[in-house]
């Protein structure tokens, strides 16, 4: 089903804003009381409180993009271009990962599970240096640092989430209009992929994963949030000002029903216009249900 032909009810109450002055937020995620995230094109790791106090955890020299974290608590940060996992605990950053041999160009998002195994989107190809499609891969990065590939051929992997079984992983395939999900075996691997969720004419970016089941996608391009179920039918959406696009989203607050939107300037944009500008943000809105939680 397309999304323009029934995106859904909206979101109650209205959109409200936590915190602008950033460039280009990604990869939000809910822990210990505060929203962490990567403002990616400002190269720093952020965290707010739903106060809107803002704290820069982590300065990087590369663009930071997937957060997740191990169950010892230290923070995983997937370094894009150099193709690394960082980990940040006691305030020293070490390699937790290297995937520079396994990933097909820049690493993306990743999702953590909670045995501490990451994985990792990698795009396939260079998006800021030769836009011609190539496939990509995941990389599965196990809490030793040894690194694996379990899934290949895919149409630009982006934001993944685990259900709360632990059983499933689905991802976002940017450039195939579409969520995949993938069986995950006892030893981490993936299973035989098979279609979520159809996307026709979107572009999903960041997903979440509410307790009800449903997958909250932000579509980069052409630049809305929407909620979808596993038969592809859209259940709600959020209305975004005009102006703006939503790359990525997480379920979070005191009732887990706050789902923050990490905002930015419309896609297209260059990074020099965006530092100028500062143009991106996090924006709350109210969802039906809280975010899921592992069993």
């Amino acid at each position: 089903m397309r999304a323009d032909e029934a995106i859904g009810d909206e979101c109650e109450g209205s959109l409200r804003s936590l915190v602008g002055n950033l460039v280009f937020p990604e990869g939000p995620r809910w822990h210990s009381g505060r929203l962490w995230f990567s403002d990616m094109e400002d190269m720093r790791v952020k965290s707010v409180g739903p106060g809107g106090d803002v704290r820069d955890e982590l300065v990087l020299d590369d663009y930071p993009s997937g957060l997740g974290w191990l169950p010892d608590g230290t923070l995983l940060i997937v370094s894009v271009k150099r193709r690394q996992v960082l980990a940040l605990a006691n305030g020293e950053v070490r390699v937790h990962a290297d995937l520079t041999r396994h990933a097909l160009s820049h690493a993306n998002d990743m999702v953590v599970d909670s045995k501490g195994r990451a994985y990792v989107g990698s795009m396939g190809f260079d998006i800021w240096a030769d836009p011609e499609f190539k496939p990509g891969n995941i990389c599965l990065t196990d809490p030793d640092g040894s690194v694996r590939v379990v899934a290949d051929r895919l149409a630009f992997p982006n934001g993944s989430v685990i259900t709360p079984d632990g059983r499933t992983l689905i991802v976002a395939e940017s450039l195939g209009g579409k969520l995949t999900a993938f069986p995950i075996a006892e030893d981490g691997t993936l299973g035989e992929a098979r279609v979520w969720a159809g996307m026709e004419g979107e572009t999903p970016d960041g997903i979440c994963l509410d307790a009800a089941g449903g997958i909250w996608v932000a579509s980069a391009i052409p630049g809305r949030v929407l909620r979808y179920e596993a038969s592809g039918r859209v259940t709600h959406h959020v209305r975004l000002p005009e102006g703006r696009s939503a790359f990525a989203l997480a379920l979070g607050g005191a009732d887990g029903r706050d789902l923050f939107l990490a905002v930015s300037s419309v896609y297209g944009d260059t990074r020099e216009a965006r530092l100028s500008s500062r143009p991106g943000g996090i924006m709350v809105a109210r969802a039906p249900y809280p975010g899921a939680r592992p069993e």
